[in-house]
Formats: structure tokens, sequence, C-alpha cells
């Protein structure tokens, strides 16, 4: 199979490319020419399979439940709209309840509708724990957090958690040896805290950068500042939800231009992503979803994310950022992020996932290992 449009490669934008497929995986990835064996020029773009690695739900369902009719529900919803790879993300619950998500995740990983999963507490701090309900959150507790990884059979690949509680050291060690990755977040550390715990390798991930943590102020600069510096530095990616919501477009720029190649879109989507206004719930908490915002019930603090990834590409190109930049950061930074090596780029060899749209980049075909999505 031969696909020809504009081709947003890791490095450039061909004007004129092809994308050629085999089976499964991508056979080449070249400049258009002239002949019968090849497609028409398109005015079409050809882009990777996006990769979301934060994300609760989206099209009425959830990824916070033991449910697996709701995880599949989830994950079809993004993939409809070409984030071709997922990671699940729990959220802080009652640990026996948080076991039981984290297992039915790892079952959707082996039934191939999710690349893994991210868990979201309960390790967090309480000044800072945004839309996570404060019932549930725990001090680092290695135990448990053995426990949340066995339950999760090899799949667990992110966690977030705080690094002032005593003992985050030791926990984040723990997570690491077992193949986690960490993730600095919801968070009061201080600036020297936070810039400890990430200079020592400990958290190679910063959770929604800006939320769910202190603003920066010149005079105490908290972990924010902290995390932009070491991404500028390479030691750290930094997620951020560039959805117009948890972060200003012009937030967005200038956090690109720090964080260069370490910057990473997630879209912290919950249940309402891709739906209409009106009542959810994000694990144990109450949601309302009014103008497209997502809040706790009552007004509360912002309750995560109602765009897919491929929105968040869309406003920040036509805000005038480079397209191939956007790109990279909603496919192969968080690929790279995740350990994720067969996908995240159109690039031969890699799995065949790949997104059509139009010229305004909004979708018209999505492609999964080789075959085309039912229902685009």
């Amino acid at each position: 199979m031969k696909l020809r449009g504009r081709v947003v490669t890791p490095e450039a934008v061909l004007d004129d490319g092809v994308v050629e497929i085999a089976d499964e995986r991508i056979l080449a990835v070249r400049a258009g020419g002239a002949g019968t064996a090849e497609p028409p020029p398109s005015e079409d773009w050809l882009l990777p399979g996006l990769v979301d690695i934060h994300n609760h739900g989206g099209g009425g369902a959830s990824f916070t439940v033991a449910d697996p009719e709701q995880v599949a529900m989830a994950a079809a919803a993004h993939l409809a709209q070409g984030t071709t790879s997922v990671l699940g993300s729990a959220v802080t619950d009652a640990p026996e309840r948080l076991l039981a998500v984290v297992a039915t995740l790892a079952d959707a990983v082996d039934a191939g509708l999710l690349a893994g999963i991210h868990v979201e507490g309960p390790f967090l701090a309480a000044a800072c724990c945004g839309a996570q309900d404060p019932a549930y959150l725990l001090p680092p507790d290695v135990g448990l957090a053995r426990d949340i990884v066995a339950a999760g059979r090899g799949h667990v690949r992110v966690m977030t958690m705080a690094a002032e509680p005593p003992g985050a050291d030791a926990l984040a060690d723990e997570l690491a040896a077992e193949g986690v990755v960490v993730a600095l977040g919801h968070t009061a550390a201080t600036a020297a805290r936070a810039r400890e715990f990430l200079a020592a390798g400990r958290a190679p991930l910063v959770t929604h950068l800006f939320n769910g943590m202190p603003p920066m102020h010149h005079r105490s600069p908290g972990p924010a500042l902290a995390a932009l510096a070491a991404a500028a530095a390479g030691v750290a990616c930094v997620e951020l939800v560039a959805d117009g919501v948890h972060l200003d477009d012009e937030t967005v720029r200038a956090a690109l231009t720090v964080a260069g190649e370490r910057a990473v879109l997630v879209t912290d989507a919950m249940a309402a992503a891709g739906m209409a206004d009106g009542d959810y719930r994000l694990g144990s908490q109450r949601v309302e979803v009014r103008d497209g915002v997502a809040r706790l019930a009552g007004g509360g603090a912002i309750a995560g994310g109602t765009s897919r990834l491929v929105e968040q590409v869309r406003r920040q190109v036509a805000a005038g950022l480079d397209p191939v930049r956007v790109v990279r950061a909603a496919s192969t930074i968080p690929a790279t992020v995740a350990g994720l090596t067969d996908v995240g780029a159109l690039r031969p060899g890699l799995r065949a996932d790949l997104v059509v749209t139009d010229p305004s980049l909004s979708v018209r075909r999505v492609m999964r290992a080789g075959a085309w999505v039912e229902g685009d």
C-alpha cells in the first residue's frame, strides 16, 4: 500500500511524500514521483499515529474504573481521532479499588487496546492534589507500590508522585528498579528539592507542568522552574496539556522554547473528551463539564482535559508553531519516554500507525498496524 500527501517525519515535512506500507510495517518514506505505480498527489497530511502517555478516558468512558467495557470504549474514542498508542491513567483511590483498576488496564494492554499504564497517585501532596481525591492520598509506601506494579503485570510504565514527603527517594528508587518511569507531579516541593529529585535521575518526567504545583514566583520559583531547567539540561521531559484550558498558548510556546526536545504533549483526558457538556466522574470524584472545561463538582479544581491529542496539535500549529516540532512532541518524544520502541514516527521498520488529515489537520482516516480503523 502507498499513501501520498504532506508527510510529517521527525525531521521535516515532505510537501509531496509517499509512505509505503507492507503488512503491519512502514516499508519506506520518500519523496513522491511520477508514474502509474504512484498514487496521485494529495493535499492530505500524513502524520504518525499519536502517542498519549497521560489519559484517563474519553467518549463518555473512563480508564479509572475496573470496567473492561469502559476501558475499551475510551481507547476506541481516542483511536478514532488518531491516538494510536495510549497509556491508560489510573487516579488516586482506595488501594483495593486502585489495584483492581490497574489489573483491568493490564488486561487491556494484553488485548492490544492500550500501550501501557500510568498511575497518577496515591503518593501525592495534599496541598497540590487538584482533582485527586484527598481522602485516599498516602505517604510513600514501597509495599503498596510493589503491589500496584505487580497488579500491572509488567505494564505499568509511568507513576506520578510528589518529591517532598519523607520516603519519596526510596519509593522513586524502588519504582525505577521495577522499570517504571517516575514522574514528578502534584507536588509542592521547593525548587531546590525538585531540582535535587530530578538531578538524581529519579524522575525523568514531570506530570502536566504548571498544573498540580504552586505557580512560579520570582522569589519562590517552586517545582515548575526546576522542571523547566531540568528539561533544558536534558535531565527530564515535561508534559504540557496544550488545550488552551490547562495552559495558555503563550505558556505552551515558552515552555516548548525552553524544553525543546524534552516537551511532551498530553491530554490528561477524562471521560468527557469528545463529548458534550454534562456530569461525569473521575475515579471517586464527581466532575461537571461546562463550556468544555472539566471541574470538580461545585466549581472546584480542573478535573482533567476534554481534548483529543490531534486537537492540541491542530491548535498549536494554527498558533504558528512548527508542525514538525508539535507532531514530534505528540508522537516521537512521548513514545521514547514511555519506552515504546515500535511506534512514534513515520520511519521505515516501525509499526504502520498513521493519521490522514485534511489541510487544517482535521482527521480523515486512521491506520493502526497497517489496517484502517473502522468507523473513520
